[in-house]
């Protein structure tokens, strides 16, 4: 029977179905880092247990990493107990582990892809929420929690509720100065944060079709921001052509044989879908988040929804994220000052990001009240992008250029927010005190936009710096 990819990867990868209507789903592969593995790594020796299949376990540092100076110890006691705990479970496990010493140490979500290690037709998990991110490759990934990392630990295999598909269809040509993320910023806003739950999110259209693998990976990581378990893009040329010649991909013939496979993974053309949802990119405009979760969102041009114009359910949501916010429902959103510009996170911190964030502040400088940082996903992306000369952008700018860590995105280092700023963000969440300050304020938006406020001070059109000959 016809099958969409994610059917065809489960079914792969079951190994029963269990009395409670759960699947037991093998892992292919588990991505660890230091923030939810320590505990694991407890109970596993708790019970004697050891780690099953260590060849198919990878660890990075990224979380609780400094970004401004990594030597060691850390200055942060809590972030050096950390990675130590890390640096001693890895060992003892014999789990391939790149650290701030490799060359290839960064968020986990970057450095699985650029190395090759995420691939068509697998399954990922990893103890975080954005392992969705992978799912851009036609993998199913899904963020786990603590007691699931040590679950995949001891036997390299997860419960898992059965999922239905959505299928978001995205055509048209994205108009300039639109990205990726302003794509799932009005998917998430048209569907809701809750409206994915129970879903996988299977993105499609010539729109995601024309996206490289970086922008496949910035819609996909977004997918648990719209409540989805996961989300995926069917592999294509495009993957094929991103993979060739990763470290850890496949070679030569091998290389051309797992293609084959890989494309036979892809949903068939006459699958069913659980639900069909179609949008029209052309349509789409530069995206601000103004709320309190992703899915509080207006283009640059419009403005700010008043309660009493939104369904009845929605109105104590909207007051509160206006009232901490403290923004004026009916206002426009251009022209919102901001404090800090971070450009970053497993969501836009490739090399690609970085250029345009580069481009929209080249010759120009950060606004005198802002405080702008740019910090690359990997060790990798900062090396490639300081080859371009990106860093002396950055730097000449006004900005501070970082060493590759997750960063203020979730600020679970010294990158964070402090009392009532207001960020530009190019991360995920905008979340009450998520960049680390209870009542800091986070707008979401792309990179480009992220670079543009910083320079104007304020929220401002990206397509309007880009006219004037950026």
């Amino acid at each position: 029977m016809p099958s969409t990819l994610l059917q065809k990867v489960w079914d792969l990868h079951t190994v029963r179905k269990m009395p409670n209507g759960q699947t037991q789903l093998f892992i292919g592969l588990h991505l660890i880092h230091e923030v939810t593995t320590p505990q694991a790594f407890d109970m596993l020796r708790a019970r004697g247990w050891k780690v099953r299949f260590p060849e198919r376990t990878i660890a990075t540092v990224d979380h609780i990493v400094p970004t401004r100076d990594q030597r060691r110890p850390f200055l942060d006691v809590m972030a050096e107990d950390m990675l130590s705990a890390l640096e001693r479970n890895v060992r003892e496990s014999g789990i391939r582990f790149f650290d701030l010493g490799s060359g290839a140490q960064g968020i986990v979500h970057v450095i699985g892809p650029e190395l090759g290690l995420t691939q068509p037709g697998m399954t990922i998990v990893c103890g975080d929420s954005h392992t969705s991110t992978h799912g851009a490759f036609g993998a199913l990934a899904f963020g786990i929690g603590t007691s699931q990392v040590r679950d995949v630990l001891a036997s390299q295999c997860l419960a898992m509720e059965p999922l239905k598909v959505r299928r978001i269809e995205v055509n048209g040509h994205l108009a300039p100065g639109v990205y990726a993320k302003d794509v799932i910023l009005q998917i998430i806003r048209r569907l809701g944060v809750q409206g994915g739950v129970g879903y996988a999110y299977e993105y499609a259209g010539d729109t995601i079709e024309r996206m490289t693998m970086d922008e496949r990976m910035t819609i996909c990581n977004m997918s648990i921001e719209g409540g989805a378990r996961a989300g995926y893009v069917n592999p294509d040329e495009v993957t094929f052509d991103y993979l060739r010649g990763r470290r850890f991909a496949p070679e030569g013939d091998a290389f051309d044989a797992a293609v084959e496979w890989w494309r036979s993974m892809a949903s068939d053309p006459d699958a069913t879908y659980d639900d069909v949802v179609t949008m029209n990119g052309a349509e789409i405009r530069p995206t601000v988040t103004w709320g309190i979760n992703p899915g509080q969102s207006v283009y640059v041009d419009e403005k700010l929804p008043r309660p009493a114009d939104v369904p009845a359910s929605d109105r104590p949501s909207v007051s509160e994220a206006l009232e901490f916010m403290s923004l004026h429902a009916g206002e426009p959103i251009k022209g919102t000052k901001i404090d800090v510009a971070f450009v970053g996170s497993c969501t836009n911190a490739r090399l690609s990001d970085l250029r345009e964030a580069a481009r929209m502040v080249e010759g120009r400088h950060v606004a005198p009240h802002v405080k702008a940082l740019a910090v690359p996903g990997s060790q990798s992306v900062r090396l490639a992008a300081e080859r371009e000369g990106l860093d002396r952008v950055f730097i000449e700018a006004g900005f501070d250029w970082r060493g590759a860590g997750c960063s203020m995105c979730l600020a679970m280092n010294q990158d964070r927010l402090e009392g009532r700023e207001i960020c530009a963000s190019s991360s995920n969440r905008n979340f009450k005190g998520r960049q680390g300050s209870p009542t800091g304020r986070t707008l979401l938006m792309s990179p480009a936009m992220v670079a543009a406020a910083a320079v104007a001070g304020e929220i401002v059109d990206v397509r309007e710096i880009a006219r004037n000959g950026h």
